[in-house]
């Protein structure tokens, strides 16, 4: 049997809540976090207070829910772009999942500002559900890629590390989902990350607008380079 079809009363009520937290990332973009408010948005959309309190409790509910929504999306396309096949090498796996990371945020600029941005004043993320799940997510990706190339060779003034290294809880949740992987490895994860997000950065919040025409075939390049640390020859492969 196919899923049931959503009742009439919830399609408009998930509808509606979809057209509040896209407003809402429109006035966090325009005006920052001060300028996200229940009321604000229930004026832009024609309804009365009482009645958007009954989709979001607080504002804070409604950060959340865009952080969550924003991580889950993120972790979607990586996942996709990581998946490959088993004969997939690393270094093709890692162009294709920076390649998404990057697409993704051009897309979706403002939920990259979001999660990646300054902090929302006066927001407290919660310490478990969906936002940790998703964000989880995003990060296991690259975690997995390494895992999937690993050993790599070792250069020779690379750092050692160990497991004090890491904030105990991202440490635990790393040994929770990879319990093979050693310290040396999600360092490697985590620098793989840096130079995705770093540039991607700049490229988001316009400061690659005066240097570069084609801030894509500098990426590129970036990553054909990140590939060594996964033990890949990019100039004989691609």
């Amino acid at each position: 049997m196919g899923r049931p079809t959503p009742r009439r009363r919830d399609r408009i009520r998930a509808e509606t809540s979809s057209e509040i937290k896209t407003i809402a990332l429109k006035h966090l973009t325009a005006g920052g976090a001060e300028a996200v408010s229940l009321r604000a948005i229930a004026r832009d959309m024609g309804m009365t207070a009482s009645a958007i309190y009954s989709y979001f409790d607080t504002r804070d509910d409604l950060i959340t829910a865009l952080i969550a929504d924003s991580y889950a999306s993120l972790a979607d396309v990586m996942e996709a772009a990581g998946a490959g096949g088993p004969d997939t090498d690393p270094a093709d796996r890692v162009l294709a999942v920076a390649t998404a990371y990057r697409q993704w945020a051009i897309s979706h600029p403002e939920e990259f500002r979001l999660i990646y941005g300054d902090p929302v004043a006066g927001y407290q993320a919660p310490a478990d559900g969906a936002v940790r799940e998703a964000e989880d997510r995003a990060c296991a990706v690259l975690l997995r890629l390494v895992e999937s190339g690993w050993p790599v060779p070792e250069h020779p003034a690379a750092e050692p590390y160990g497991w004090d290294d890491f904030g105990d809880a991202y440490a635990r949740r790393v040994r929770e989902l990879f319990p093979d992987l050693p310290p040396a490895a999600v360092a490697l994860a985590l620098r793989t990350w840096g130079r995705m997000h770093g540039q991607v950065a700049l490229e988001i919040y316009g400061h690659l607008r005066s240097q570069l025409v084609d801030p894509a075939k500098l990426f590129r390049a970036e990553m054909l380079d990140l590939t060594r640390t996964l033990g890949a020859d990019p100039v004989a492969s691609h």
